[in-house]
């Protein structure tokens, strides 16, 4: 609970640190309420839109609504997910609203002491360093291949925890070795005639639990005509930290990053990963007021790119032939690779190339499917409402694969499939192992 000397902390800091020229660039119109999924799943309630929770955002500002935990749960609701904003016509930036207010009350309030202890263990003691991340992933690589996972399956010891935790360890990947997850490439040639120099941007959880995905990623940008330096300094993108409330180390991981693949004379930077991609496009407004970086960060951004632009960019689709068994696939779009990231033709035409395939596109693709980072874990009620909606429009395709483009997603889609016991049926599989498999087909 927000204590009345915190909350007064909280609206100074709101007056001091929130961009009131883009709180009055909301009219008001309510275009963006039919795009925002806790407004529909809220019974359309006006403070878990994005208008409402500006509206408040702005009386907060003006003195006129205290910053109480009623206004906290608000924003806590949120998904971030930002399809607000390709729909507004006054372009507000939403996202970066609600950000900053995150940050303010993070910052301006006490936290419980295990609440303390799991975000300094998250936020400072684990994403920032990818060697304790492999470490962690090493330890679930254990579990999965000593025997363990199935005497806990064996035991029902998996009951003990919520049903949506023990429904999502089904569905985690087959993590890699410790030895794959330390022996990265540095350097990888064209394969081919060279088109571009590319930079690869490993991330954190792609680099460790989805690696195989990040190799699927660099053997399809090797196909496509492109030499690429995979630079082992970078690290977490911060779009976590930047998302909960920990800005400052967001920062400092942005810093780090553009630092590693400034000066590596590349044409892109390429991504795998919606939710990374679309923070690190937006580095150049994280650093804004850092007169040292922010000429830096917009170099930086200018050459992030995700992985299905390029593809499509330099023709892949049309020299490669890309061929599967017939089967009907649909697609998921990653709400920040649509919504950030302005991407969601690309992907699309890729997957419509793939000869044997019928595709199928879904009902309200855009739509959050309820991931949103750690929500499917925090705000578990709302997020399941979210999955079942989304299920009901993959069901409704007919589709065997459901294809996504962002880790927790693909994590999101799988647990959806697991849920309706559709795993006999149905898969869910990232955009890069699809095509990597229709060209070994071909």
């Amino acid at each position: 609970m927000t204590t009345v000397e915190e909350q007064a902390k909280i609206q100074e800091q709101f007056k001091a640190r929130m961009d009131e020229n883009e709180l009055l660039n909301c009219m008001r119109c309510g275009f963006c309420l039919p795009s925002c999924p806790t407004y529909i799943e809220s019974g359309f309630k006006e403070s878990h839109s994005p208008r409402g929770r500006i509206a408040l955002m702005k009386a907060v500002v003006d003195g006129l609504f205290e910053p109480d935990d009623d206004f906290e749960r608000s924003l806590d609701l949120c998904l971030g997910c930002r399809a607000c904003e390709p729909v507004c016509p006054s372009g507000v930036n939403y996202g970066h609203l609600l950000e900053e207010a995150r940050d303010i009350i993070n910052q301006n309030k006490k936290h419980s002491l295990p609440a303390r202890v799991v975000r300094k263990t998250v936020f400072e003691g684990l994403f920032p360093h990818q060697n304790r991340m492999r470490s962690l992933t090493g330890l679930l690589g254990f579990y999965q291949r000593s025997g363990l996972q199935t005497f806990a399956r064996r035991i029902h010891f998996l009951g003990l925890l919520p049903e949506n935790l023990a429904t999502m360890e089904k569905v985690l990947p087959k993590v890699p070795t410790m030895k794959e997850m330390k022996n990265r490439p540095e350097h990888l040639p064209a394969l081919g005639q060279q088109v571009h120099r590319v930079a690869f941007f490993s991330g954190c959880l792609m680099d460790t639990m989805f690696l195989k995905t990040n190799d699927a990623t660099m053997k399809l940008l090797q196909l496509a005509g492109c030499e690429i330096v995979n630079p082992p300094s970078q690290t977490c993108c911060g779009a976590l930290h930047g998302h909960s409330g920990e800005k400052s180390s967001a920062k400092e991981l942005a810093k780090r990053n553009i630092a590693a693949f400034e000066d590596l004379q590349v044409d892109f930077i390429i991504t795998n990963a919606g939710g990374c991609g679309a923070f690190l496009i937006e580095y150049d407004h994280l650093l804004k007021d850092d007169v040292e970086w922010k000429d830096r960060a917009k170099r930086f951004t200018e050459k992030i790119k995700d992985i299905s632009e390029i593809l499509v960019a330099v023709g892949f689709h049309e020299k490669v032939k890309l061929e599967l068994p017939p089967q009907v696939i649909t697609y998921q779009d990653s709400c920040h690779l649509k919504n950030v990231m302005k991407t969601e033709s690309a992907p699309r035409i890729l997957l419509q190339s793939i000869q044997g395939v019928k595709y199928q596109e879904m009902k309200d693709a855009g739509r959050c499917c309820g991931s949103a980072g750690i929500y499917n874990i925090i705000e578990s009620e709302s997020s399941m409402v979210m999955l079942d909606y989304k299920m009901t429009q993959v069901r409704a395709t007919q589709a065997t694969a459901i294809v996504t483009a962002n880790p927790g997603c693909l994590l999101q889609m799988q647990l959806g499939i697991e849920k309706e016991g559709l795993s006999s049926k149905m898969r869910g599989v990232h955009i890069v192992d699809l095509l990597l498999e229709a060209v070994k087909q071909g």
